[in-house]
């Protein structure tokens, strides 16, 4: 019985071969390109269950592992996964909700403290304009109102975290008991509102189609307090040429992105980075030493629940949840 990771990239799998080595599995790491969708079919061809990341795991690809009888995403995110298609295929899908909760919302925080004292253009004043502030537009979050898109485990995390930085928190969660708001002391309010009256804004969401482009002209154009913009969520949530357009147009104070529609962001992209307004990280917000080691041991000890029979509480079933 093979169990296979078929997307590389941690230091360490000891964790995982240990674990299943001790039940009786060969345990394999696919070493070939990222994008070498045919080498990863061909490796995985007799595993029980494998480990993904990025592979996209549809009809096409499930039809090939007839072996195949549980995968986990490491990772909250699963809009690389075709649920429909694994059920049919009678393969169980799981992931690993709320491994980064600190981790995440640290970073969404660290981007936004970095957007309101400029530090980018700080630092690439430094010798110009030592002693200067960056721009006369330097904020101070104290009598400011934080918006949150998506209330889950990431997005309530930074809430609690922010309660002792802004003036007030606004949220929007449809999927989200109404209870949570209260529990968390952030108003509740629909979207529309939520761009109007946030002076930043952080998004919590998963990628679904009604969240796909989320942040495109239209709600750009409701943006009346010129916010700070922070993405720790997915990157097709916001639509990057909008944003750029935004940063040029002045209709936003800046904007911290750790995710990107493509990964790694292409040449296109390039004048979106080079805006002095805009920090950018390269999908790490997730990182930190703890939260990597949960991931990796949550993720292995999911599978082997599933090879096994069990039932567990992060199975992925077919219904869509809205926030991470």
């Amino acid at each position: 019985m093979q169990v296979a990771v078929i997307d590389a990239g941690y230091a360490s799998y000891d964790y995982e071969r240990k674990l299943f080595e001790e039940h009786g599995y060969e345990f394999q790491v696919f070493q070939g390109q990222r994008h070498d969708h045919k080498g990863k079919l061909i490796f995985a061809s007799d595993a029980v269950g494998i480990l993904i990341r990025d592979t996209q795991i549809n009809e096409n690809f499930l039809s090939r592992l007839s072996n195949l009888k549980a995968l986990v995403r490491y990772g909250v995110g699963y809009d690389n996964v075709d649920l429909n298609a694994a059920k049919r295929h009678g393969v169980r899908v799981a992931y690993v909700p709320g491994y980064a909760n600190q981790a995440v919302s640290d970073h969404a925080l660290a981007l936004l403290l970095g957007c309101v004292r400029l530090l980018p253009i700080g630092q690439q004043n430094i010798k110009q304009q030592f002693g200067k502030p960056p721009a006369s537009d330097t904020l101070e979050m104290a009598d400011k109102t934080l918006g949150i898109v998506g209330l889950g485990r990431i997005g309530g995390t930074l809430c609690t975290k922010a309660q002792l930085l802004f003036k007030r928190v606004l949220a929007v969660d449809p999927y989200i008991p109404a209870e949570r708001f209260g529990q968390l002391s952030a108003t509740p309010c629909d979207l529309s509102g939520l761009l109007a009256e946030s002076d930043a804004i952080s998004l919590h969401c998963n990628l679904t189609p009604e969240t796909h482009n989320l942040i495109n002209a239209a709600a750009f154009a409701q943006m009346h307090r010129r916010p700070i913009l922070v993405n720790t969520a997915r990157g097709e949530v916001v639509d990057p040429v909008v944003l750029l357009e935004a940063l040029q147009g002045d209709m936003i104070h800046s904007a911290g992105i750790d995710v990107f529609p493509q990964e790694p962001p292409g040449d296109d992209l390039a004048p979106l980075l080079s805006h002095p307004r805009l920090i950018a990280t390269g999908h790490y917000a997730w990182y930190s030493v703890r939260s990597s080691q949960t991931l990796q041991q949550r993720a292995a000890d999911n599978l082997l629940a599933m090879l096994q029979g069990k039932d567990i509480e992060d199975e992925l079933t077919g219904e869509i949840k809205n926030s991470n």
